[in-house]
């Protein structure tokens, strides 16, 4: 399944004996199941096709699709157009036909979701982009923006056309943001922010309107929390917790993912701790009958 045109890229490799496994969890089962594992390649992010049948994930700098009842088939999703390399900021489009991608230029792309030839979206403007939602009736895009000369300046907080163009910065506290998402009635975009928090890289996750605002806190917490998804009903949430004074969101760490109630966002319904970290749930990892959500562990 490794993917030749890529061989000799910049992107994230297993380690000696290590492996990917695949997992899936509902909110109503204490234990998660194992879709698929490798040792071939390391692969990060699911999310879900709109109709429910495959997850995509990138590895080795591409897309790949892993199909759901037949998850020995893993396919190479071939985006054309000299894209370059792309990470673990993708996200498919509502309509499915769509899927948007980050690559390693800091750049946003859109290409056909079964592949073809990608179309850059956003502009030369000084900034570096992370994609990280798409919002439920399509039109926007929410992302991170940070600086292209790489000077260590907190995220901003940023939403763009679908269609690509200019992007607007979103009024956000002082501290370094990551991962927003728009909550499945669009209303709302979920981050992680250390804006709360009295401790360095402190992430807490919060909400803003999605037209800007005032940043809510929605919990409050001694461990660093990250990735927060709404599953499309709005019931439930899932995010991912890594140890109290983590810096960033490293790889390769004992972490854990915990299942909540929109309702209560502070009381996990579950967790589900695992050897993993970047890579594991970067991106929304709902199914869309919200009944699964998808994530991946490195043991």
């Amino acid at each position: 399944m490794t993917d030749s045109a890529r061989d000799g890229g910049n992107f994230r490799r297993l380690a000696p004996g290590q492996r990917t496994v695949v997992r899936l969890a509902a909110p109503d089962s204490p234990e998660p199941r194992k879709l698929f594992e490798t040792t071939e390649i390391l692969l990060e992010a699911p999310n879900w096709t709109p109709d429910g049948n495959a997850l995509l994930l990138n590895g080795n700098g591409a897309l790949w699709r892993l199909d759901v009842a037949r998850p020995e088939d893993v396919e190479h999703v071939p985006l054309t157009g000299g894209l370059p390399d792309i990470n673990n900021d993708h996200v498919p489009a509502p309509d499915g036909r769509t899927v948007y991608v980050t690559a390693k230029d800091g750049h946003i792309y859109a290409a056909p979701i079964t592949g073809g030839a990608a179309t850059r979206l956003t502009e030369d403007d000084g900034w570096r982009h992370y994609l990280h939602g798409v919002s439920p009736d399509g039109r926007s895009l929410a992302c991170v923006l940070l600086p292209s000369g790489g000077d260590g300046t907190a995220g901003e907080l940023a939403v763009l056309p679908a269609t690509g163009g200019p992007v607007r910065l979103l009024e956000t506290g002082p501290g370094h943001l990551d991962g927003p998402e728009y909550t499945p009635d669009g209303e709302w975009i979920v981050f992680n922010d250390e804006s709360f928090g009295e401790e360095p890289g402190h992430a807490q996750l919060a909400r803003v309107p999605a037209e800007g605002g005032t940043p809510r806190r929605l919990v409050s917490s001694a461990t660093v929390d990250w990735f927060p998804h709404v599953s499309p009903d709005g019931r439930y949430a899932n995010y991912l917790s890594y140890p109290a004074g983590t810096l960033g969101h490293p790889p390769d760490t004992e972490v854990a993912i915990h299942v909540v109630s929109t309702a209560d966002w502070q009381t996990p319904i579950h967790t589900f701790p695992l050897f993993g970290g970047q890579g594991t749930s970067n991106v929304g990892n709902w199914a869309p009958d919200s009944g699964r959500f998808a994530f991946v562990s490195y043991g």
